[in-house]
């Protein structure tokens, strides 16, 4: 494969993940939006909030690791060489700020910030 092609990857991750390819984009986008439209409304970084979004963060990534084992052929005990060590870490990377950016734009929309 010499070339990189978006409906490649789409095609792979429609065939693993099924409607919930979907599901999760709906939530990427519509969350990512909420997020930066909490932040022009706020102007600032909630710390407290923050950190609690942290800590739900870290569940997120462990939730992204066992969805990946769920649908993925193979398990943690497969992970051979340092490309498959670094796909797990992204994983859980992405499953955690992803959760992380969530958790507070939904406690942000619930409960404002002080002034």
């Amino acid at each position: 494969m010499k070339e990189l092609d978006p409906l490649v990857f789409l095609a792979v991750f429609q065939e693993m993940l099924g409607p919930l390819l979907w599901v999760m984009l709906l939530v990427i986008v519509v969350g990512t939006a909420a997020f930066i439209a909490l932040l022009l409304k706020e102007k600032s970084i909630n710390s407290r909030r923050l950190v609690r979004a942290e800590l739900a963060g870290l569940v997120g990534g462990a939730l992204a690791l066992v969805l990946m084992a769920k649908v993925s052929s193979s398990g943690f005990t497969d992970a051979g060489g340092p490309a498959d060590w670094f796909l797990i870490a992204l994983v859980f990377g992405l499953g955690l700020a992803g959760t992380a950016i969530l958790v507070y734009t939904v406690l942000g929309w619930r409960k404002p910030a002080a002034q």
